[in-house]
């Protein structure tokens, strides 16, 4: 299979996990869809996808850069996102929440937006992220930031569309989400996940 397909098969899968297990912002939609009007969800949730496209954008301008400056400097930066992804994933293993707090605030439809938006676009650890778990999934010969961005574009749809069947059963999966089996399971889940991601991205920049 065409190596490029192989890679975003993977990322798809992998993303998809990682879009449904809860966190700041699923507790953002459902509160605001709970609490406000499912109009403001929607557009919480189209800002935080505006803000993961951000995100990549600056991702894939900032890998682009360091790899044409330095090989070095690039494989450094993967050294130091495997060792991040390994990091978080032995935290979420060794301590699993019991609880999914879901909290948010009100105003109107802007500030809804805005909310989702700067959800993502001030919070650094989602950068970071990125630069740990994006180029994992660029596949040798691809453009970085071409490649990048159609990862973080992939990542936003999937995201968009977890919200939108959010939004649509908000009352339920609130209490379905509030399970302490539940939350523990998927923490585990993700946490042995991104262990597994970052061990893969130490082997890739050894390779490499």
């Amino acid at each position: 299979m065409d190596p490029t397909i192989t890679s975003l098969i993977a990322f798809v899968a992998a993303a998809s996990l990682l879009t449904i297990t809860p966190g700041l912002d699923t507790a953002l939609v459902l509160r605001t869809a709970a609490a406000e009007s499912p109009r403001r969800a929607a557009l919480a949730a189209l800002g935080i996808a505006v803000g993961c496209l951000a995100w990549a954008g600056l991702v894939a301008v900032g890998l682009a850069s360091l790899l044409a400056v330095s090989r070095l400097a690039y494989a450094l930066v993967r050294w130091a996102g495997a060792a991040y992804l390994v990091w978080l994933g032995y935290r979420m293993l060794r301590r699993p929440r019991d609880v999914f707090v879901v909290a948010g605030g009100t105003g109107g439809e802007g500030a809804a937006f805005a909310r989702g938006a700067l959800t993502n676009l001030l919070n650094p650890k989602v950068g970071v992220f990125y630069v740990s778990f994006l180029p994992q999934f660029v596949p040798h010969g691809a453009s970085v930031p071409g490649f990048i961005l159609l990862l973080g574009a992939i990542h936003a749809c999937l995201g968009l569309a977890w919200f939108t069947c959010l939004i649509a059963a908000s009352r339920p999966l609130t209490r379905f989400l509030r399970r302490p089996g539940l939350v523990r399971a998927l923490d585990r889940v993700t946490g042995g996940l991104f262990v597994a991601f970052g061990l893969g991205l130490a082997l890739e920049s050894r390779r490499a």
